[in-house]
């Protein structure tokens, strides 16, 4: 499978490169840590749209999950990457990135240096079959409502409580 050969960047926890491994060594619990790009598209009714990650996944397989997520490839730029992720899974080319942060996720058997923006869209979606078995636009209350009962990614429901509407106390 072409897949496990592709070669992603390996950072240090500022974002700078720092050497390349293959997506299988990124994805075997060595911990090494690569850029992501996450992209949270909303409608002009401020819902955000969900993806549900095809049963084929290496990672978190069947559970909904951030518009846009994908691997920043060795000698992609960020937005290069994010650009080509919305494309690949949404078929979306005409959008404006706002920039939100940028952190570090660990799993169990991978580490990410995920970017995260967030964009306004209008325009048609096309989920790819191939990554995507469903993909809808949902209220954040309905999200909210569903947060603990396992439907989501670990990452969507870290990223949703801690950045994109992190609880008040």
């Amino acid at each position: 499978m072409a897949q496990k050969t592709e070669i992603f960047p390996i950072v240090n926890e500022s974002g700078k490169i720092v050497g390349k491994a293959t997506r299988s060594e990124c994805h075997s619990g060595t911990k090494q840590l690569h850029p992501v790009v996450h992209l949270h598209v909303y409608n002009e009714n401020g819902e955000l749209y969900l993806q549900k990650r095809s049963s084929t996944k290496d990672i978190q397989p069947g559970k909904w999950d951030t518009a846009v997520g994908g691997h920043v490839n060795y000698g992609e730029t960020i937005e290069d990457a994010l650009r080509r992720e919305a494309y690949e899974e949404l078929g979306i080319v005409d959008f404006e990135p706002v920039k939100i942060t940028s952190y570090i996720f660990e799993s169990d058997i991978e580490k990410e240096y995920i970017n995260t923006y967030k964009t306004f869209y209008s325009g048609e979606i096309n989920p790819n079959k191939d990554e995507i078995t469903d993909g809808k636009f949902w209220s954040i209350e309905k999200i909210r409502q569903n947060l603990e009962n396992k439907i989501f990614t670990a990452n969507f429901v870290n990223e949703f409580k801690q950045i994109l509407y992190p609880q008040k106390i």
